[in-house]
């Protein structure tokens, strides 16, 4: 939201002053309005976007259902035992209205078992203490539950081969991930792609990807992963770069049969 807004007084080539004298309010509470530090009500969305000259009525209705649902996510049950970026991305997921990733060293977070899960988790470092790794696994879990659900949204995942082929936990633990990426292929709501070591080489390759589809496309957000955490970009330009990105691998990648056929030819080799 505070993004949003911050990125509308811009284009209108406002001042924070400018924008808190609608209000009678001091520049500072625009500015913990658009860092995030302090809610905003849909009737100020609407009269900052009225006074920004924002001519997209359904971007501006969009942010004010935004700024009118406040109630405590799920995700905030984990606050100080998982980290900011990893909320982040809870929150995001739940309100998105379509999702597309790309994997290149995983499978996706929503189609890892608990198992598996848990061992990468055990290979961060510094080593996490077994509490705090419990509720990142615990975490993991339940944002897999929600997006898997059968009345989720669309789910389209492009997972590279030799994600498929890492050992993470070992053998059984690999075969099993395996089987649960077939079982959720036949979701109505989910469909996976493998791109296979045969594919031609395209840009973006070796990046792992997440594009989240908002209520309009101006809201649509893309998560980068980071050796600090997850990263997340809102300027349209990017977005549409890497949803692009995703589209191509799409085409690069196998079919859906295909896609299936290869993961049970993997789970037999390994």
């Amino acid at each position: 939201m505070g993004i949003e807004l911050r990125k509308m007084r811009d284009c209108a080539s406002r001042t924070t002053t400018q924008a808190a004298a609608l209000f009678g309010v001091d520049r500072t509470k625009i500015t913990q309005i658009e860092k995030g530090y302090y809610p905003v009500t849909p009737d100020r969305v609407r009269a900052l976007a009225a006074d920004y000259e924002e001519g997209d009525a359904e971007y501006t209705e969009a942010l004010a259902r935004m700024a009118g649902e406040r109630h405590k996510g799920w995700w905030e049950e984990y606050r100080g035992s998982v980290p900011t970026g990893f909320l982040d991305m809870s929150e995001l997921e739940y309100f998105a209205e379509g999702m597309m990733t790309y994997q290149v060293c995983h499978p996706p977070g929503a189609m890892q078992t608990e198992e598996y899960s848990r061992a990468i988790f055990q290979d961060a470092y510094p080593p996490l203490r077994p509490r705090l790794l419990e509720s990142r696994v615990e975490n993991r879990v339940y944002r897999s539950e929600l997006l898997m659900a059968k009345d989720a949204q669309p789910y389209t995942a492009v997972v590279h081969e030799a994600a498929l082929r890492m050992r993470f936990g070992g053998r059984e633990v690999a075969r099993k991930q395996l089987d649960r990426i077939l079982e959720l292929s036949h979701l109505s709501h989910v469909t996976v792609h493998v791109v296979s070591f045969d594919a031609d080489g395209f840009k973006g390759a070796g990046q792992a990807i997440v594009h989240t589809k908002g209520p309009v496309p101006r809201l649509d957000t893309v998560q980068l992963d980071a050796v600090g955490g997850p990263v997340f970009l809102h300027e349209r330009n990017q977005v549409d770069n890497y949803r692009q990105i995703i589209e191509r691998m799409i085409e690069r990648s196998l079919s859906v049969e295909k896609s299936r056929d290869l993961i049970t030819r993997i789970k037999k080799e390994i």
